[in-house]
């Protein structure tokens, strides 16, 4: 007996929060992770939220090597524990940045997505082509129903 696997051509989380108030800008950024399904509610391992910091604030492509290095820096300075930074963790966690169209790799490196605004990005990529190709492939599957 063979059993097939449902296996979706794409998916996405959306969780909404509180309005933004006083917030640091980790913690902006950690939101942004949570809203959009790149970090679970509860999650202590929060790297990708590292990560994503160190890549919105810089100017230039990175390795995943220098990421690391960085990410390692930036939790030893807020005292967070060092924990999630090992090289295979941070290229899995740039892959998910990269699949929710943040991220782009340009020869081995990694840099925001056309260095553009990441609202820009969220609403060029998820907003109005990702999420409405899902929501119609939901609705084909309900008028399927009737």
């Amino acid at each position: 007996m063979k059993i097939s696997i449902d296996r979706p051509l794409a998916e996405i989380t959306l969780r909404k929060y509180e309005k933004p108030y006083e917030m640091t800008r980790r913690d902006l950024i950690r939101k942004i992770c949570l809203s959009t399904g790149l970090l679970q509610p509860g999650d202590s391992r929060d790297v990708i939220v590292d990560i994503f910091h160190i890549l919105l604030d810089s100017k230039k492509e990175m390795s995943c090597e220098e990421i690391r290095m960085d990410v390692i820096e930036k939790r030893k300075l807020e005292k967070l524990p060092i924990n999630g930074v090992a090289a295979s963790n941070v290229r899995r966690q740039i892959r998910r940045l990269r699949e929710m169209y943040f991220v782009e790799k340009v020869r081995n490196k990694y840099k925001i997505n056309e260095d553009e605004d990441i609202s820009v990005l969220f609403e060029e990529q998820i907003e109005n082509f990702f999420l409405p190709a899902i929501v119609k492939r939901v609705k084909e599957y309900l008028k399927g129903l009737e």
